[in-house]
C-alpha cells in the first residue's frame, strides 16, 4: 500500500468471509466487473486477527460501520482505528457497543494482535502524515434537533464530543479532535429533507473533499486533488465556488477550524 493507511479494522474471523462482509457493509453497490477499485485492502494476520485498511479520505467512517457490524457476529472484541485526525481514535467494539480507548497506540495494538498495519515504521523518505479534520454544514436543521437525533440513534461518541453552532447558513457540526464519525450521515438519514455538506481537509487545504448528502445518501462529491475512482457524481464547484477557501466561505466554515491549533 503506497499511501498512509487512514483507517483500519482489526477483527477475528475467516479471511474470505471478512472481506465479503466488509464490502457488504461499507460498499454494498461495489462491483468488480464495473472496473471499480477495491475500497480497502485486506491483510491476513498471523493469528486470529486480521486487518482491513483504507487510504481514501472519502471512506473515513467506514471503519466504524464495519467494526460495529462485525462485532455483532463474534464473541471477541473488534477494533476500529481512525488515523486521519490528531489525536488518533481507537475504539473497541463488543456486540455493537463501543468503548473509546484513550491514549492507545494503534500500531502497538495491531502488532499485539498479530496484524501490524502497513507503513507503521516510517522511513526517512516517507511523506509526513497530514492530519485531516471534518466539519459538516447541515441546511434546514437546528442544533437542538440534531442533538436529539444523535441521542436517539445511540451515537457512539459521548456527550460533549461534538460542537454545534447554529448559523445563518445552517448547523455546523465539528469536534475538538476533528473527528465527527458518521454524525453527518445519521442526521441526513433521519432528517431526509436536509442537505448536508461534509468537508474533510488538511490544515493547509491542499487535500480538500466535500461530500453532499440527502436522505442519508451521498449524491455528489468535490475533491482536490481529484480522486482516481470517484464513487459519486463529481462536481467542479460547491455553491458556485471552485477553490477550497471560497467554498468554505460559501458554507460559512472558518478555514482555521482545519488547523491543529
Amino acid at each position: 500500500m503506497s499511501r498512509w493507511p487512514l483507517w483500519a479494522v482489526l477483527t477475528p474471523g475467516d479471511p474470505a468471509r471478512l472481506e465479503r462482509r466488509a464490502l457488504a457493509v461499507a460498499m454494498p453497490d461495489w462491483d468488480e466487473e464495473d472496473g471499480e477499485e477495491l475500497p480497502f485492502e485486506f491483510i491476513a494476520g498471523s493469528g486470529r486477527y486480521h486487518a482491513i485498511v483504507g487510504t481514501d479520505p472519502i471512506d473515513i467512517g467506514a471503519e466504524m460501520q464495519i467494526a460495529e457490524a462485525l462485532s455483532l457476529e463474534c464473541d471477541e472484541p473488534v477494533y476500529s482505528i481512525e488515523r486521519a485526525n490528531d489525536p488518533w481514535t481507537v475504539m473497541s467494539w463488543r456486540n455493537g457497543a463501543l468503548d473509546v480507548l484513550e491514549d492507545r497506540d494503534p500500531d502497538s495494538l495491531a502488532k499485539s494482535l498479530g496484524c501490524p498495519l502497513p507503513e507503521s515504521e516510517k522511513t526517512s523518505d516517507s511523506p509526513e502524515r497530514k492530519s485531516l479534520r471534518t466539519v459538516a454544514l447541515i441546511e434546514g436543521v437546528r442544533a437542538e434537533k440534531a442533538q436529539r437525533v444523535l441521542e436517539e440513534a445511540d451515537d457512539p461518541f459521548p456527550p460533549g464530543h461534538y460542537r454545534f453552532e447554529d448559523t445563518t447558513r445552517g448547523l455546523l457540526i465539528s469536534s475538538g479532535t476533528g473527528n465527527i464519525g458518521f454524525a453527518d450521515i445519521t442526521v441526513s438519514e433521519r432528517i431526509p429533507h436536509a442537505t448536508v455538506y461534509a468537508v474533510m481537509a488538511s490544515p493547509n487545504l491542499d487535500e480538500f473533499f466535500v461530500t453532499v448528502r440527502r436522505g442519508g445518501e451521498g449524491v455528489e462529491e468535490f475533491a482536490q486533488p481529484p480522486g482516481e475512482f470517484p464513487r459519486l457524481r463529481v462536481v467542479s464547484d460547491i455553491k458556485g465556488e471552485r477553490s477550497p477557501e471560497r467554498i468554505l466561505a460559501a458554507l460559512g466554515i472558518p478555514a482555521e477550524w482545519f488547523r491543529n491549533e
